[in-house]
């Protein structure tokens, strides 16, 4: 139910509707948008809104939709059930476009790519038939233009070919008589034949009329020259004539016979055309939605408005042509919160507003999709009231606030849970008191019957009531007081002042004038306006400041989501070249394994050729040396270098094996003695493939306490070269002695209790371990976290053989699940 009838006019969808109609391609459409109505229903406004999203995706989507012919043939269709009645040749052109169209629907359709995307329109396809064989039948008597073939019939073919011989004699016949009158004096140079009534004449000069034999047919408007048919030319006119009478009822014959053929088919065209209708004013609505950016909303079926960014489809328009932007509206209104009483300023947005709401709502119960933004949510209401404007008459005797009581009348008789009041300045047009009164009587009648509503007010006793009662809210348009001008944006939950005074100085009004005034209301009154004015000062400074950390928030969490894309991309990326690394490296060890072991065949097959022997164990050592450089520059962890040692030594062993005693080899020559080594406390010594350098303090069977600095270690002989340089066997008590505690002192202020290995290689990550565990010790702390990843868990296992090597470290276990896992080892020192 809509009240009053002329709604549409009051808030501006007769201009939507008319912008509508002019968006349609056909008169089939235009039908269609004019007898667009609202709806109370909620099925059906959700199937419409469906269909309007639907066809809004097909025109703008990605999808290559046929191009559509929409020609109204209704009223030549449904003429042809008169026999003998029959279709112009525009029409059977037409008609073809028409039913090719229908065919090339069915045919997008056959994909199911597009059946899925577009499941409403497939439905609707599914009834119509695309008359493939009167489309075959049209393309046998026309061609591309819309005239029949010549080949459309034996006789037709005939008749033109008779026609075009006729009028190529004609033609000769003129152009000979033309030149000759010419020649004579009797027609100007450069004058060429006309024609008049189907009939080739000569332009003559009035003088000379009498000098050609032949009839006249015309004269110009200023009497300056006359038609002549010349007489030679008579009998062919005649002729030609003839034979297109001949052609026009061989046409009617031919196009009879074909109306004959779709007569039964009317009824099934005629519902083709009413699908291109729907069709043409669906596009209409779609290109109308891209126009103003409009979109379908959520939908609920009981009364519910919770709108963002809704913009006044005409006023976007409108502004859009200025380079202007429109102020969008937010409203929320629901079962607990149903009207919303809007007070401000004058000017400040306050009609627009409930304009924007009636319009928007009443575009939605139509099937149009609304400018809004796509998280809002919108309700169905069965009916809308509203009172807007002036409605006083004088034939009706009607003053403006009589017109008003009767619109409150009629609100408060039919008014309901599912109403939607739409009121501009409420109990205006009246002594301000008791209009007032009774405009906060009918608000509390509204209230109790449940209806929803906007209502805009400047009276302050409608603003107190709002604010102590349940259901009602108060709303404000917001004024900046420094610049003088309205912002145009709504704020709910509180009222707005009418900022009367300021206004009244900006426009000029004398000070003592002002002064007076405010004298005569009060200082209190005064106070409390502008009270209420620096409440919304104050609330759009934090407003302000809540949107920038929300804004700040969302730049964080967006900048935290690319860390961790990149993050998770660099650690595939890592899994990637160690696997790689891996792969190659266990490529390397059986080339290497195969190596030696040919080598050692060969010196087998050598036997005590010196020179021979000297020349494998060179290019051995050639070829070890090749593979420590693919190694490093592959970053494959140290692991593999050790089985590649772990190898040769095997080898070593088992060609000691074979050295009996008084037997020449390859291996070891007969004149030199196996070289051993010998240790002793104090020797110098480093790792294999390390630079630090210690000394053994204690030997114990096959391993050695080695002391690096003020760290020791046990560590296996087999891992050990004697150097020269001088070890640091240096005490920890004299090391400690000669660190002055300035520098300890600031050791462990920039010590960290966490270290990140991962990406090292094995020897390296182990270097920097030493080092860390080293620091850890002198700091006392008393426990440390090594970052070193899962991967393969190689560097975890050689980091862990290292610790449990350590005097100092009382336990190492894995980090909690919840912090790192097997990724993270635990390190805890001894107290």
């Amino acid at each position: 139910m809509i009240y009053p009838t002329h709604y549409e006019q009051k808030i501006g969808f007769d201009h939507i509707r008319a912008l509508l109609e002019k968006s349609c391609t056909s008169t089939m459409g235009l039908e269609k948008a004019k007898e667009m109505a609202f709806s109370n229903h909620f099925l059906t406004i959700q199937a419409a809104l469906d269909v309007s999203e639907e066809t809004f995706r097909l025109l703008y989507g990605t999808d290559d939709f046929p191009d559509i012919y929409f020609h109204d043939l209704r009223q030549s269709i449904r003429k042809t059930r008169i026999e003998g009645v029959w279709l112009e040749e525009p029409d059977v052109f037409q008609l073809r476009q028409v039913l090719e169209s229908i065919r090339d629907i069915k045919l997008f359709f056959t994909d199911e790519a597009h059946q899925e995307s577009y499941p409403l329109l497939y439905q609707r396809s599914l009834d119509l038939d695309a008359y493939k064989e009167l489309i075959k039948a049209i393309h046998q008597i026309m061609g591309t233009e819309a005239i029949l073939r010549d080949d459309a019939s034996a006789a037709l073919a005939d008749i033109r070919r008779s026609l075009r011989s006729a009028q190529g004699s004609l033609s000769k016949k003129m152009q000979s008589l033309m030149r000759k009158a010419q020649d004579d004096g009797y027609v100007e140079k450069g004058s060429s034949p006309g024609i008049r009534d189907g009939r080739l004449v000569i332009p003559v000069s009035p003088m000379y009329k009498r000098k050609i034999r032949g009839i006249v047919h015309d004269e110009s408007a200023t009497g300056k020259t006359v038609f002549i048919e010349p007489e030679e030319l008579v009998e062919v006119n005649n002729r030609i004539r003839e034979l297109e009478n001949e052609e026009r009822r061989e046409i009617i014959r031919i196009l009879v016979a074909f109306t004959d053929r779709i007569r039964p088919e009317r009824e099934g065209i005629l519902f083709l055309l009413d699908f291109l209708g729907d069709l043409d004013f669906l596009f209409a609505k779609a290109r109308l939605a891209s126009t103003w950016s409009a979109i379908r909303p959520e939908m609920r079926p009981e009364p519910h408005l919770d709108w963002k960014s809704a913009v006044h489809p005409l006023l976007f328009v409108s502004l859009k042509k200025q380079g202007k932007q429109v102020v969008p509206l937010n409203i929320h209104l629901n079962a607990d919160e149903r009207i919303l009483i809007i007070s401000g300023p004058n000017a400040g947005g306050k009609s627009v507003c409930l304009k924007t709401v009636g319009l928007l709502q009443y575009m939605l119960q139509c099937g149009m999709m609304i400018p809004i933004r796509e998280d809002s949510v919108a309700g169905c209401f069965e009916r809308l009231f509203i009172d807007i404007g002036d409605e006083q008459s004088i034939e009706n005797d009607l003053s403006t606030y009589s017109s008003h009581l009767l619109n409150m009348k009629h609100f408060l008789k039919h008014s309901q849970q599912g109403t939607l009041l739409l009121i501009d300045e409420f109990g205006t047009g009246t002594e301000p008191t008791i209009g007032g009164a009774i405009a906060e009587a009918c608000l509390d009648r509204f209230n109790q019957q449940g209806a929803f509503g906007v209502i805009t007010t400047h009276y302050t006793n409608i603003k107190h009531y709002a604010n102590e009662h349940p259901g009602i809210l108060n709303g404000a348009m917001l004024y900046d007081r420094h610049e003088m001008r309205p912002l145009f944006q709504l704020e709910i939950g509180r009222p707005g002042s009418s900022f009367a005074v300021e206004i009244a100085r900006k426009i000029g009004l004398p000070e003592d004038v002002i002064a007076e005034a405010s004298n005569k209301v009060g200082a209190e009154y005064i106070d409390m306006d502008k009270y209420l004015q620096d409440i919304v000062r104050d609330k759009r400074y934090w407003e302000k400041k809540r949107l920038q950390i929300r804004q700040q928030e969302k730049k964080l969490e967006t900048t935290a989501e690319s860390v961790e894309q990149a993050l998770a991309e660099l650690q595939q990326k890592r899994k990637e070249i160690l696997s790689t690394a891996k792969k190659e490296a266990e490529q390397l060890l059986k080339d290497s394994n195969a190596k030696i072991e040919n080598t050692i065949r060969s010196i087998k097959e050598a036997q005590a050729e010196k020179e021979r022997t000297k020349k494998l164990r060179q290019e051995l050592k050639q070829f070890e040396t090749q593979v420590h450089a693919t190694l490093e520059s592959n970053t494959v962890d140290t692991d593999a270098q050790r089985q590649l040692e772990k190898i040769k030594r095997r080898e070593d062993r088992k060609r000691n094996k074979t050295n009996k005693p008084g037997m020449i080899t390859a291996a070891q020559p007969k004149t030199t003695e196996p070289k051993v080594v010998v240790w002793n406390v104090g020797d110098a010594v480093k790792m294999k493939g390390q630079t630090s350098v210690g000394s053994i303090l204690q030997l114990e069977g096959k391993k050695a306490l080695v002391g690096f600095g003020v760290l020791k270690s046990w560590v296996e002989l087999v891992k050990l070269d004697k150097t020269k340089a001088v070890a640091n066997t240096t005490s920890p008590e004299t090391y400690m002695s000669r660190s002055s505690s300035d520098a300890l002192r600031e050791r462990k202020l920039n010590f960290k209790t966490e270290i990140d290995v991962r990406g090292m290689r094995g020897d390296e990550a182990l270097t920097t371990i030493m080092h860390y565990i080293d620091d850890a010790l002198m700091t006392n702390v008393a426990r440390v976290r090594i970052l070193h990843g899962t991967g393969t868990g190689a560097l975890r296992q050689l980091i862990r053989q290292y610790l449990g090597t350590v005097q100092g470290v009382a336990d190492y276990h894995d980090e909690h699940i919840q912090f790192g896992g097997t990724g993270i080892t635990v390190v805890e020192f001894e107290s």
